[in-house]
């Protein structure tokens, strides 16, 4: 395959059931196979979303020598109800765990991530809002972070 170009195999597996694969063999399941569900084509979106914007955070923190003992992104999106059944909504939950962590550093990585780094964040804020925030919490403290 020619130089800069990714590819990526969906493999059939009857019903509406895939095996996504990329060049390197990793793999993701869309749809329900034996039994366990699968994550689907729209949903993977969002799961690159928050892993790319998580990497970002992540290694912006600790070049500058912070210390997280528990990272997480959550997202909750909502999709057009006609077609094309785009996410036209975003929210970006940053919660991160450690003792010494600045705001301003939180901030920072965060507007780097969605305004510089993340390439999915920025295709996705070209169709969707994308709203963020974020919560510093100590080792150990628990959220409940779900909708009402």
């Amino acid at each position: 395959m020619a130089e800069g170009w990714t590819k990526i195999t969906a493999a059939w597996k009857g019903d509406m059931n895939f095996i996504g694969e990329n060049e390197a063999g990793g793999q993701v399941q869309m749809g329900t196979l034996n039994n366990v569900p699968g994550v689907g084509p729209m949903q993977l979106l969002l799961v690159g979303m928050a892993g790319c914007t998580g990497m970002d955070i992540v290694s912006i923190l600790q070049k500058k020598k912070i210390e997280l003992v528990d990272f997480k992104v959550e997202i909750e999106a909502m999709k057009n109800d006609t077609y094309p059944m785009i996410w036209t909504d975003i929210n970006v939950m940053y919660l991160l765990w450690g003792e010494s962590i600045k705001t301003k550093d939180v901030e920072q990585a965060i507007q780097l991530s969605e305004e510089k780094y993340c390439s999915v964040s920025i295709m996705l804020g070209k169709s969707a809002r994308i709203k963020s925030d974020y919560r510093i919490l100590k080792p150990g403290e628990t959220i409940d972070t779900r909708s009402n």
